[in-house]
């Protein structure tokens, strides 16, 4: 039924539709209702500790036999300098005063671990079928362990060179997220954001320079952009944002609101929210502090110092200081289940497919 199936036989899927894990705005739920309905299922565990993976993992499994993938970061945990922290809250500062808050009173970063050893015993436990990863792959020695379990291994590549790395470091399926996905960069040879690649470009140059299949991402919200990846020679897709518009999702209310008025121009790269480049959603503390800003102190640390404010305005209704997290296709998103929408989303794919090829 699709052009290339090899996607399909190496996770064991039925539709090769891969749902992003998104940090924060996705669990069990979501991850179960797109197993279910023969996509990729991902619990994204970077911002867990393990006794949450285990029984977030554990509730996926207790719902579905089907094939689902754990997501890990693999960034190199920087610590701020007392000097980096004190540029980057004298930035807020004004905001911190419009809002009655006081600057010195700021709670630790939420936690995004890098993959470490506890994590790896945690996938040798649970054992699921796709161990994915950003920001590049784990040390040597953890990742074998990872293949030794009998996972298949997948991650992002913002460039060609990172695809190569990829595919010469263990990967078995590599995803080509394009300048236009929502989120986290997924880039790890590379700090320059300016010369990304859009999906259109990169796709293809990254299936020319490996041989596993290569995973679409990045602009991808409906049947015509799934047909046009494996046109341009993908062998799957992987959807985020057009997933946040769903019931399983676990996104705010603000944000939810803020998607439904979603136009293809209110998306920027910006680092202002954790240190590293996000697409997401233009809003005040994007407009002026950012979208990037060399006062941002390393990864993940940016976000402690805007929570008291994303509390504040957000409790007022507004997503002025929120991560509004989304991708370019935005506005092509619709309000459905996620199985639904996974479903939904193959049988137009293909229907678009077979009226190219004149069947």
């Amino acid at each position: 039924m699709w052009p290339d199936e090899r996607l399909l036989d190496l996770l064991q899927i039925e539709v090769p539709i891969i749902q992003a894990p998104m940090a924060g705005a996705n669990g069990s739920a979501l991850a179960i209702s797109v197993s279910e309905a023969g996509g990729l299922g991902s619990l994204p565990c970077a911002m867990l500790n393990e006794d949450q993976m285990r029984a977030e993992a554990g509730v996926i499994r207790q719902q579905t036999a089907n094939p689902f993938s754990m997501n890990f970061f693999c960034h190199t945990a920087v610590a701020p300098t007392p000097e980096q922290q004190a540029t980057w809250t004298a930035q807020l500062a004004p905001f911190y005063t419009e809002y009655g808050l006081d600057p010195s009173d700021i709670a630790p970063a939420s936690i995004r671990r890098a993959f470490d050893d506890g994590m790896c015993e945690l996938i040798e436990d649970i054992k699921p079928k796709v161990a994915s990863f950003h920001f590049g792959l784990p040390e040597a020695s953890l990742l074998a362990r990872v293949k030794a379990t009998g996972a298949r291994v997948i991650s992002s590549a913002t460039t060609v060179e990172e695809a190569r790395w990829l595919e010469a470091n263990g990967c078995d399926a590599i995803i080509a997220q394009g300048y236009e996905a929502g989120g986290h960069r997924g880039m790890f040879l590379t700090k320059d954001v300016t010369a990304q690649a859009g999906s259109m470009a990169l796709l293809p140059q990254v299936v020319d320079a490996v041989k596993v299949p290569v995973i679409a991402a990045g602009g991808i919200a409906d049947g015509r952009a799934i047909a046009a990846a494996f046109a341009l020679g993908a062998a799957g897709v992987q959807i985020g944002t057009a997933y946040l518009f769903t019931p399983q999702s676990l996104i705010s209310d603000v944000h939810r609101a803020a998607l439904h008025q979603a136009k293809d121009d209110q998306t920027v790269l910006t680092n202002v929210f954790s240190g590293k480049p996000a697409r997401g959603l233009i809003n005040r503390v994007i407009r002026e502090v950012g979208p990037i800003s060399d006062k941002t102190p390393p990864f993940p640390t940016a976000g402690a110092a805007l929570a008291p404010l994303k509390a504040k305005a957000e409790k007022a209704g507004s997503g002025d200081f929120t991560s509004l997290w989304a991708g370019q296709a935005a506005s092509l998103a619709r309000d459905m289940d996620a199985g639904d929408l996974t479903r939904a989303l193959a049988a137009d794919a293909l229907k678009r497919m077979k009226q190219l090829a004149g069947t």
